[in-house]
């Protein structure tokens, strides 16, 4: 395509924020802007700073409205393609916007991180989109199964993870197939995958680099906090009494808890029992950190978490891992994805600082492909093209089953108080108590949760996180 084309990422919280201004960011020659959307999960702009680190967006290509400005807006610039990034429910409203357009632009849907096991709602929400990204083999192949479970037949394009961009990706490629992909040849699926031993002695490499020009000294441990993982009060409490142990073990380095949230701050997801509250005491080298994870990771000696994206971002900078399986290895803790990486580790290794590397076997499946076949804007171009020629069909958003009621409470549970509708008051209250009803018998329905042989669930998360805060 000759002309530049616009896109623009529609977002509000955290984690959607960053991730959609990363992703935007690795496609060159587009005209690019965000559009932050008012809810109760929105950014502040300390958050969205942080979320915005490294992408070079500018204030320029930043803009802030509220829910009801949204198709004026869109109607006025006219985007070829819109990348929705948000939580589900969010995803659903905005596509509804956008159906009334007269001129409807490319649909791209995608999740903000390691995305394993496939959830239900992230695809059901997401079914009118034109393109839902993901970031491995195993996600694609995840989604594509859970699709065909529950009759959802989405596209799905292959991303890298915006966060794992680095030189790691391609010196994980081995040169042969980035040459004879290059020339056209047909690869088998035992062809395309990197050899293990080139994985090994490459990410070997980069790690020396990094260790070579790193100031100041990488030392720190880094434990990167989760809202919803683990959840209960005890599990968070004992994390916190681990990460004092080390940093006690080593009074001479730092141990880092990078948080997503100040108080006042919302994030993706609800999180009810904060790290900041659960040290009763603590040594001077454990501090709380706020910046860019990319900033902790320039200082960190490991990066320690239970299942957070951040494990990918800094194995991507060669930083060592530890996925803490204190509390078991489970889909509800979101951490299956680690299953034969070689980082899963105790609460006693985080103490004696036993980081390591992934088995590089695991790698190809998860999230370190090569960048050449990340094939998600090369199919949204096609989309592009077919829009444009009046051959790509309709994908609009489905009907609220229960009507205007419906409809009325899905609105409120997104926007919260910025919908001050009479009709949004009278759903939530009808709404709220049914809607939790129906959840429960859902759940009890069958338990995809606990299975082990798969990497999808079919019920609603077992823990119950609202919207609305």
């Amino acid at each position: 395509m000759s002309a530049r084309l616009r896109v623009v990422a529609i977002a509000d919280a955290d984690s959607f924020v960053k991730w959609s201004a990363s992703l935007l960011s690795g496609v060159d020659g587009i005209r690019r802007h965000l559009l932050i959307v008012s809810t109760p999960l929105t950014v502040s702009r300390e958050q969205e700073r942080t979320a915005l680190a490294g992408t070079g967006f500018t204030d320029a290509e930043v803009t802030r409205l509220s829910f009801d400005e949204v198709r004026g807006w869109l109607a006025g610039h006219q985007p070829d393609a819109v990348v929705l990034a948000g939580r589900g429910a969010f995803v659903r409203l905005i596509g509804g916007q956008i159906d009334r357009l007269e001129r409807r632009p490319v649909v791209v849907g995608g999740l903000p991180g390691m995305s394993i096991p496939a959830q239900r709602g992230a695809l059901e929400y997401r079914r009118h989109c034109d393109l839902v990204v993901l970031h491995s083999h195993r996600e694609r192949r995840a989604f594509a199964e859970l699709g065909t479970r529950i009759g959802v037949d989405v596209p799905l394009g292959l991303a890298t993870l915006p966060y794992a961009r680095s030189s790691l990706v391609e010196r994980a490629a081995p040169a042969s197939f980035v040459e004879r992909e290059a020339r056209g040849e047909t690869l088998s699926r035992s062809q395309t995958r990197p050899d293990s031993r080139v994985l090994a002695q490459r990410m070997t490499v980069r790690t020396e680099e990094r260790a070579e020009t790193l100031r100041p000294p990488a030392t720190d441990l880094v434990f990167a906090s989760q809202a919803m993982v683990p959840v209960e009060r005890h599990e968070r409490a004992a994390i916190a009494e681990i990460l004092v142990r080390a940093a006690e073990a080593n009074p001479r380095r730092r141990v880092v808890v990078k948080l997503r949230s100040r108080r006042g701050e919302a994030e993706t997801h609800l999180e009810r029992d904060a790290y900041a509250d659960l040290f009763a005491s603590r040594p001077a080298n454990l501090v709380f950190s706020y910046q860019p994870m990319v900033v902790a990771l320039e200082r960190a000696e490991g990066l320690v978490t239970v299942s957070s994206t951040a494990a990918i971002e800094a194995l991507a900078a060669g930083v060592p891992v530890i996925a803490l399986d204190t509390f078991g290895v489970r889909k509800s803790l979101l951490n299956t994805v680690f299953i034969g990486s070689g980082l899963l580790g105790s609460g006693e290794e985080v103490v004696r600082r036993q980081f390591r590397h992934p088995h590089p076997g695991w790698m190809w499946e998860n999230y370190f492909h090569p960048a050449s076949e990340s094939g998600w804007w090369s199919d949204v171009e096609k989309l592009i093209a077919q829009r444009r020629a009046g051959t790509l069909a309709p994908r609009p958003v489905p009907q609220p089953r229960a009507g205007a009621l419906h409809a009325a409470w899905h609105r409120k549970s997104v926007l919260g108080s910025t919908d001050r509708s009479l009709a949004g008051a009278v759903a939530l209250a009808v709404g709220t108590p049914l809607v939790r009803g129906i959840l429960s018998r859902r759940r009890a329905a069958t338990d995809t949760w606990s299975e082990t042989g798969t990497d999808y669930t079919l019920e609603p998360a077992p823990h119950v996180d609202s919207l609305r805060r």
